[in-house]
């Protein structure tokens, strides 16, 4: 009985303040939480009331001191339902006056969902009623997959940082590092890291440092995961500055080996150089006296002109005494032919001597004939003014012969135009 009395004694005290005060506005939470995407329910309860006239749903705006946001609205004179142009298609308003219910609906959440929201109640008849109230709503974003990386030098006794971070996530994901060893079995991080939003310090890194991390990116909606594989090397190990080395020594030993190489080769064609000095060709001495052949060609000019001054004394003597000289400069020239022959038998044989010389000259330079190419060349041009010269000399023969033929050819019609001679015994015709 007492109990029963007790019971009814605060619905009484209920009553008197709930008539007392007058229209009441209440959001039973603070905060509502959603995942993106899904819908959101924000409820309203109030105290019904005929005198109301309106219930309405309002946003804080983006930028602090901006006039609220209007999201939905309905009134009860005419039992309809506004949607601001922001929320178009978005939000709703679920109302039942006897009630005293209505709850906000919001479709398809974002991240820009995040803010507080109001509901108001416009009661023309109360003045003393607390007429709204707020909650906030929170938009949940699963972290994104976050990004690993190590900043600095993975060699010894160095400072590193390994960084850990999602693009998005909401709340604001917090992060936690992992370390394992080589055998990838988990193991304490080193005494002296810091781990903090993320950035995992690592100080005075050694061999016994490397292994894998792995950060782990959390929110209320859920985690996601990245890890790093750090090896650290010794200062001497840096691939870079070691292949640097290396190539930079290849490069001096090769061209070191270039130079070696063409010091020798000089050398080696100084002292052939010396070894084998360039001679002249034997038996060829080179003067300003005029060869044989020009003292030749002087001779057999001499002999023309000689031979003419026969001619002439010839046609100005009587006809015996000029076949008679004639007889004696055939004979004469015969002789000289002979002489010229025997003069040019002697040519060719030391023509053929020279040719046997220049071919055991030619057999024994011709290793050395790369060295000594201009050489040769100046002794080949030499021997082939030698062979011109031979040629011009064979050339005045051939004139020489004509002339002689020519000779031949005027003594016959001489001896036709010379009447006969008259035979000692002949006896002599009597005179009248």
């Amino acid at each position: 009985m007492a109990g029963t009395l007790g019971i009814f004694a605060i619905c009484l005290l209920f009553a008197w303040v709930h008539m007392s005060s007058g229209t009441t506005v209440n959001i039973p939470d603070k905060v509502y939480k959603i995942a993106r995407g899904d819908k959101a329910v924000i409820p309203c309860v109030f105290t019904p009331s005929k005198s109301i006239t309106s219930v309405t749903w309002t946003a804080d705006p983006d930028v602090k001191d901006n006039p609220e946001i209007n999201v939905v609205a309905y009134f009860t004179t005419t039992n309809k339902v506004k949607v601001y142009p922001k929320y178009k298609g978005r939000a709703n308003v679920v109302v039942d006056m006897e009630k005293g219910i209505a709850n906000l609906e919001l479709l398809s959440t974002t991240n820009a969902d995040t803010r507080d929201y109001e509901c108001k109640v416009q009661d023309p008849d109360d003045e003393e009623g607390l007429l709204s109230d707020k909650a906030s709503l929170v938009v949940l974003v699963a972290p994104s997959p976050p990004i690993c990386s190590i900043v600095g030098k993975t060699e010894y006794f160095e400072n590193i940082q390994l960084t850990c971070r999602s693009e998005e996530g909401t709340p604001t994901p917090s992060y936690k590092w992992e370390s394992y060893n080589v055998n990838n079995v988990l193991r304490p991080l080193p005494l002296k890291a810091t781990d903090q939003n993320g950035a995992l310090s690592l100080v005075n890194i050694s061999m016994d440092t490397s292994g894998y991390y792995i950060c782990t990116s959390t929110n209320e909606i859920k985690s996601a995961k990245c890890n790093v594989t750090l090896r650290v090397n010794p200062p001497s190990m840096n691939m870079a500055s070691t292949a640097g080395i290396i190539g930079g020594v290849v490069g001096m030993a090769v061209l070191v080996g270039i130079i070696i190489c063409c010091c020798c080769y000089c050398r080696r064609r100084r002292e052939k150089a010396e070894e084998y000095p360039m001679e002249t060709p034997e038996d060829e001495e080179f003067t300003d006296k005029d060869p044989e052949g020009r003292e030749d060609d002087r001779d057999i000019h001499v002999n023309s002109e000689e031979e003419r001054r026969l001619k002439s004394a010839d046609r100005r003597d009587p006809p015996d005494d000029r076949s008679e000289r004639s007889y004696d400069r055939r004979s004469d020239y015969n002789d000289r032919r002979d002489h010229y022959t025997d003069r040019r038998d002697d040519r060719s044989d030391r023509t053929e001597r020279n040719d046997r010389d220049d071919h055991h000259d030619r057999e024994r330079y011709d290793d050395r004939r790369d060295r000594y190419d201009d050489r040769r060349d100046h002794y080949d041009d030499r021997r082939d003014r030698y062979d011109d010269r031979r040629d011009r000399y064979d050339d005045r023969r051939d004139r020489y012969d004509d002339r002689y033929d020519s000779d031949r050819y005027s003594d016959r019609y001489d001896s036709r135009d010379r009447p006969p001679s008259v035979p000692p015994n002949k006896p002599k015709e009597p005179r009248n």
